[in-house]
């Protein structure tokens, strides 16, 4: 595997693909099992916003920080 130095923006352009993979992933898991309750008994799966991707990011900056 060869290793590439990239930008510290691409690193955090990175970051925030994962975050929102992430918010993606969480969000359809949580439709899906909305989907399995019984009609009536479903509430509604909230979009992410932007400040929730930011937030995820800057977990994943951090642990890349990390010297440990």
């Amino acid at each position: 595997m060869s290793e590439t130095n990239k930008s510290g923006y691409a690193i955090r352009a990175d970051l925030l693909g994962m975050a929102i993979g992430i918010l993606e992933s969480r969000n359809s898991r949580q439709f899906d099992n909305e989907c399995l309750r019984p009609e009536g008994q479903r509430n509604p799966v909230n979009p992410y916003a932007t400040e929730d991707v930011l937030v995820v990011a800057e977990k994943l900056y951090n642990f890349v920080q990390k010297k440990h």
